[in-house]
């Protein structure tokens, strides 16, 4: 991938494992029940997560993610029969400090060493990166943290992929867009951007007006990708 300047990720599922906090809590001592249900209640989490975002873009009932992601645990929460408050709390915290992918801060920190100028664009809320950041430790290896709260809207949305060129600068040729989510990588490739589609799960790629230019299976080899030794 040659000409390429920028590389702007998506954080949640492709910089940081939103899994971590379901089963974080599930590994701890007297969580026994929440550990035979965990997985489910993840799972659930992320997609009324992912649900709740585009209907509030396509219907305009705009809300920051933080406020999402409480209703999508709440939705998973009901249906696996849970109702303690304490538990709900304590997933909520782990949220805010999702453990990133054990190959992120090397590939970043090569990116940077690179010359290759780096960002998040995420739904997320300003307070919950700058929390999952700080925690990850990865702050040094990024030139900007992008929310969506800058333009009022969730992803796919074309205004948040809009926010890249009005920050660096860059034509959407130069710009390298990175996220777990095939939806998310197809709507940056329509947008112009050359694309990797970090497909850990294996899926098909969805049948969507753009498509990934690249995928793999995590984000190891993204500066051999862009030619960094």
């Amino acid at each position: 991938m040659d000409g390429i300047r920028v590389c702007v990720f998506d954080a949640y599922g492709t910089l940081f494992d939103v899994s971590a906090a379901a089963r974080a809590l599930a590994e701890e001592p007297g969580r026994e029940g929440f550990a035979a249900v965990w997985p489910q209640v993840s799972a659930d989490w992320r997609t009324k997560q992912l649900q709740y975002s585009w209907l509030r873009a396509v219907t305009g009932a705009h809300c920051d993610f933080w406020q999402v992601t409480q209703d999508g645990l709440d939705w998973a929460l009901e249906r696996a029969g849970i109702g303690d408050a304490e538990l709900r709390e304590a997933l909520l915290g782990l949220y805010r400090r999702l453990a990133a992918y054990p190959e992120v801060p090397e590939m970043l920190s090569r990116l940077k060493d690179a010359g290759r100028a780096t960002a998040i664009l995420s739904n997320g809320s300003p307070g919950m990166l700058a929390d999952a950041v700080a925690s990850a430790g990865i702050g040094p290896h990024l030139d900007a943290v992008l929310s969506v709260e800058a333009v009022g809207v969730f992803k796919p949305a074309r205004a948040v992929y809009d926010l890249v060129g009005a920050r660096f600068g860059r034509a959407p040729s130069e710009v390298l867009f990175v996220s777990s989510n095939g939806w998310d990588a197809a709507s940056a490739a329509a947008c112009g951007f050359r694309t990797l589609w970090v497909n850990r799960a294996g899926e098909p790629v969805d049948r969507l007006p753009g498509r990934p230019e690249r995928v793999a299976r995590d984000l190891t080899g993204v500066p051999a990708l862009l030619g960094i030794d």
